[in-house]
């Protein structure tokens, strides 16, 4: 573990997996989206907090969908399977409570 601080464009694949630098969540850096963009339905075995910075996307999150906008968060809860959509300019952090990243794709 380094306490200096790490330069995020210099992370292998833009993001942050914890358990490399000694802390206990990963964060996924969502580049800004175009509308219609965004992952395919998965779950992880954590919650994942979205922290959206720019843009709005479409979630759907187990069987609800809502809107998440700049300035808002989001919680998906261990094992709900989730995905989103870009509205357009869609930017966030997407942190992970786990050490390294887990995902199960379910479509």
């Amino acid at each position: 573990m380094s306490t200096e601080p790490i330069e995020r464009n210099e992370l292998p694949g833009g993001d942050f997996e914890g358990r490399a630098h000694g802390s206990s969540v990963s964060m996924f850096f969502e580049r800004e989206l175009p509308a219609g963009a965004g992952p395919r339905l998965h779950r992880h075995p954590y919650d994942e907090t979205f922290v959206i910075q720019g843009g709005s996307a479409v979630f759907t999150l187990g069987d609800e969908e809502v809107v998440g906008s700049a300035g808002q968060i989001l919680v998906a809860p261990a094992g709900l399977p989730h995905r989103f959509r870009s509205l357009g300019g869609y930017t966030a952090i997407h942190i992970h409570a786990s050490d390294h990243f887990i995902q199960e794709w379910l479509e």
